[in-house]
């Protein structure tokens, strides 16, 4: 699958939450959502992505918008990353990355100079009416949940 772009329509999706329950793209219909694949719970890079969205939380909340996390992790890791981090926000698995592939977040990429294939870091902001207006690939995880707020916010 290729990479999406500002306009598309963000593809469907009903993946299991953290506690098992059904969380489909279409809960959020009528306000924005921040939809954002990250590689794997409790990890450096991962964890800070997590827990710099979750601490601006509170200013997504006041632009209307909601935070949804997908990895390809279980729900008891899921369980466990929330509890750990004070997460407040949903985390969906997609062990077989078939929404990963469908947003181009899944794929050959490289790691320390090395190809492999897996999660591509990536973002994605849909509107109300389920389009994308903005995606970000190979995202950088430090900083990136005050850039995707930024965007938000014009």
């Amino acid at each position: 699958m290729g990479t999406l772009a500002a306009g598309d329509p963000a593809p469907a999706f009903t993946l299991p939450d953290q506690d098992g329950t059904p969380v489909s793209l279409a809960d959020f219909a009528g306000s924005p959502v921040v939809v954002y694949f990250y590689p794997k719970d409790d990890t450096p890079g991962c964890t800070k992505e997590a827990c710099q969205f979750n601490d601006n939380l509170r200013d997504f909340s006041r632009a209307g918008a909601a935070v949804v996390g997908i990895s390809p992790d279980g729900q008891e890791a899921h369980r466990k990353f929330r509890a750990k981090y004070g997460l407040t926000f949903p985390l969906l698995s997609d062990p077989d990355h078939a929404v990963m592939s469908a947003y181009g977040a899944w794929g050959e990429k490289t790691l320390y100079g090395k190809k492999t294939v897996g999660v591509i870091r990536s973002t994605f902001l849909v509107d109300a009416e389920g389009r994308i207006t903005r995606r970000w690939y190979n995202v950088r995880a430090d900083g990136h949940a005050a850039k995707v707020l930024l965007e938000l916010d014009r």
